[in-house]
This record gives structure tokens, sequence and C-alpha cells, in this order.
């Protein structure tokens, strides 16, 4: 042990008299390689404290939109339809006016892939903003700690309340809570399950308290979910469930956006009068009021470093920024800001890898918008019947049968006419037109029939056409085949 060090001097006369033995000096703190850590150790419960600042009514402003959106899209009709309605039992999915069919899944996986690249580009611009600002988990978790908040009181009288007996003041407002807490996890299940079934159908369904069985096992389902993970679970999530937490260092750099103390101007910590002079005390600005972990939402302290489990969301930012204008000192010991800038050197905003970032999501938003306006809006499919490869009739003839399937994509009726090309001359026996309504499928029983005559091959291939025929569009076809005795099965 080095006798020098003045922590092992303190230690050998049993401490600081002074010293709250509650808490430990950041230079206690054994390195992350070699510290111990118990993964069975029970979770400590963390009471945050309402702060006001700019980041905040920020995350204000990026959170109603998407609340509001979630809960609000699936009320609205378009063109007479539920805007967003993800159709299973007819494999009809609704987005805004476009009808997606099991056929145009593909999209969903360019949708997903534009999506994690636009999750790079973000977090290697700006770190964990998404996490911060804009994450489900974040904000339903914000909106369930604000009911606490107006019913359980302040930070230090939650805290007194959970210290305190049982009685019937804390269980009135622990049951008020609950209470408070279910209703937004039903409503937050309800609108889930609205989206896969008709909302309208389904809130009357509730109503009436007559619910399909499966419909109420999903959204009791996702009711309990949302009340386990924002009300209970909360940081447990973000640290332990959440993949992005862990892969999300691969994405920074020297010149990503993070949330840093400024340990140069902020050490050595302590407490002073407010109108004291730091430099004559041989303190930093930071003045150890612990209000930047009272804050913070997953318990973490950000003047020891950079930590996974920090999620972006500036608590801490506009907490510090309140006390340095108390105090009357520049804002931003805690701040948004790159580790090039922290140690001095010059910071980039355009690098390579953003860059790729951003052309990729580019390019490949560019080429699913023109793949969803240029998608075939008329499908059609033909199948041979399967009992036998052919019919003999009673002129002697050959027939074939055959199921045609035209499916509608757009979000008008429309009717199609109906023919065949063939090397040989075929009669079509059959609706030659048909109407098929806006997302409907219409199967349609065709016979094509040939007179049996020398030189006629035993199959030739044949190619079935459907067009439009009150508005114009392509032509689709679809190929099959036609047998004649001979050919063996």
């Amino acid at each position: 042990m080095n006798a020098n060090h003045p922590f092992d001097t303190q230690r050998a006369n049993g401490g600081d008299a002074n010293r709250d033995p509650d808490r430990i000096p950041v230079e206690e703190f054994a390195p992350a390689e070699v510290s111990e850590i118990d993964l069975y150790q029970k979770r400590e419960k963390i009471y945050t404290r309402k702060i006001e600042g700019f980041y905040q009514r920020l995350r204000t402003l990026t959170g109603w939109p998407l609340l509001a959106g979630f809960f609000l899209l699936p009320w609205f009709n378009w063109d007479g339809r539920q805007s967003v309605l993800f159709d299973l039992p007819a494999r009809q999915f609704h987005v805004l006016g476009f009808t997606f069919w099991p056929q145009d899944l593909t999209m969903l996986a360019w949708v997903l892939i534009i999506a994690a690249f636009a999750l790079f580009a973000v977090t290697n611009l700006a770190g964990r903003v998404w996490c911060g600002y804009s994450c489900p988990q974040t904000v339903w978790t914000s909106m369930f700690m604000w009911i606490e908040q107006k019913v359980e009181g302040s930070r230090n009288q939650r805290m007194k309340l959970d210290a305190a007996p049982w009685s019937l003041n804390k269980a009135g407002k622990k049951a008020l809570k609950l209470s408070l807490w279910l209703a937004l996890a039903f409503y937050t299940g309800f609108t889930f399950v609205g989206y896969f079934t008709p909302i309208h159908e389904l809130g009357y369904d509730f109503y009436r308290l007559d619910v399909n069985p499966w419909a109420a096992v999903w959204v009791g389902i996702f009711t309990l979910l949302t009340f386990l993970n924002a009300g209970w679970m909360r940081e447990q999530v973000c640290q332990y469930m959440c993949p992005y937490a862990r892969f999300q260092s691969a994405m920074f750099d020297p010149d990503t956006l993070i949330i840093s103390y400024d340990e140069k101007r902020g050490e050595p910590r302590g407490s002073r009068k407010r109108h004291d002079n730091p430099s004559e005390l041989g303190l930093g600005d930071c003045v150890d009021c612990q209000l930047c972990v009272q804050v913070c939402p997953t318990g973490i302290d950000i003047r020891d470093g950079l930590q996974y489990q920090c999620i972006g969301c500036a608590l801490c930012i506009d907490a510090c920024n309140s006390v340095m204008d108390k105090l009357g000192y520049q804002k931003g010991l805690i701040r948004y800001t790159t580790e090039n800038s922290l140690d001095g050197k010059p910071s980039r905003i355009m690098r390579p890898r953003l860059l790729g970032y951003i052309v990729a999501v580019i390019v490949m938003t560019g080429l699913l918008g023109y793949k969803i306006v240029d998608r075939d809006t008329l499908e059609l499919s033909v199948l041979r019947d399967r009992q036998s490869l052919y019919v003999e009739n009673s002129q002697g003839g050959i027939d074939n049968i055959y199921t045609i399937k035209v499916a509608n994509k757009t979000q008008q009726s429309h009717r199609y006419k109906l023919s065949v090309s063939a090397p040989h001359s075929l009669e079509w026996i059959g609706a030659k037109e048909v109407e098929v309504l806006t997302g409907e499928v219409v199967e349609l029983p065709v016979k094509l029939r040939t007179q049996q005559g020398e030189g006629l091959p035993t199959h030739f291939d044949v190619t079935f056409n459907a067009e439009p025929m009150d508005t114009e569009g392509d032509i689709q076809q679809s190929e099959s085949r036609f047998f004649t005795p001979g050919q063996s099965r």
C-alpha cells in the first residue's frame, strides 16, 4: 500500500469524521475490469427527482406527436377504411390508402433495413438520442412516472411514503396510482390490438362486454406487458433486456455527441456557499449536489464517465444547468459534447462512416418509394386442376380445367377482361369479364378446349391475361400449360 496516498492515510486513521459515511469518493471506485459485480443483487428502487429545462421541453415535443399518432391513428378512416389496419385473416395490410399483400412483405424487410441504418446514422452522430427522446419504453415509462409523481408527490415524499408503515392514506395513494397505471396500460393494449382488428368494432364489443376471446386475451397480454415494463421494470428493460445498449458502442467514435461531464472544469468537486470563489477554495465548478444522480431514470452517476446504462435523456444536463444558473456559473458542466472536444481536439460532423449510413438510407428509401409506387395493383394467378391433366369431352375434344384468381390491390373496384394466348387454337369456356371489389380476390373456374387432331403436341404453354377495362393499367399475365393425350402423368 502506498502510504503517501491521502485515502490510505484516511483509512488508517479511521476516515474523515466530517465525511458522509454513505458517500464514496470517486477515487475509491475500483476500475470496472477488477470490480466485483453481484449478478443476483436485489434491485434498488430508483426515486427520480422532477426537473424542468430545455431538453425536457424538447423531449415533450418529440414524445407527444408519437403518442398522439399511436393512440389516434387507428380511429381515423381513409377512403372508408381504417387508416392503418393489419388484417391478418384477410392477409391484407392497409396503411394510409395503400393495401399490401403477403407477396409485398419483401417491402417490410426493406423498411426494417432502412430503420436499422437510420438508427446507426443517428447513433453515430448523436449517441442514444432515440433511447432518450423517442423510444416507446422511455416515453411510456415517463408517463407512468408522471402519474406516480402526481399521486405520491415529490421524490422525498415518495421515499417517506414507501418507508412509512401501511396506513389508509398510503393504501389509498398506492391503489390510485396502480389504478391509473392499469387504465393507461389497458388503453395501450387495446390500441395495439386495434391495429390488427377494426378498432371501432373492438371498442363496441368491449362496451357490450361481448369481446372475441382471442381479442380479449391479446389485449390482456399487452396490458400486462405495458404495466410491468413501464411501471415496475423501467430501467431494467434498458439495462438488461434491450440489446441496443450492448452494441451501441460499436457505432460510437470520438466525434459522436454524447452526454459527458467536464472533469477538467468540475474537479475537484465540493460544496461551497453561493458567493464563494471556487478557485480560492481549490475547487472546481461541481458542488457535488447529487442532482444529476437524483434525476437519472437509470440511477447512474454521469460523472463516472460514459456508461452503457445512459439513455441520453439529458435530465442530468438540465439538472446541472439549473444549479449553475443559481450559482452564477457558466452552463455546460454536463453537456452534449464529443470525446475530441473534451480533449481539446477539433470535431467533425461528417465522417466516412456517418456519410456511408446516410447514403445507404437515402438510396434504400428512394428504391422502396419507387417499388411502392410502381408495384402491381392487379395480381393474376392460375391453378390447374389437380385431379386430371386433361378431360376428353363427348364431342371428342380435349378440355383442361383451371382456376383463375384475380386480386384487386387498389382502393377502388374495377372490371377486368380475361383472355388466353396460345400457339394453338383454344376455345374459352367461362366468364371473360369479372368485377373485383377493392381488396378482394375473385376465383373463376375456366375451361380451355381444343379439338383432337394429328400433329397436336402432348403439351404446350398458354398465357392467361387480365386487362383493366375501366382504367388505364398494365396487362397482367400468368403462364400455365395445356395437356393432350399421350402426356404421361
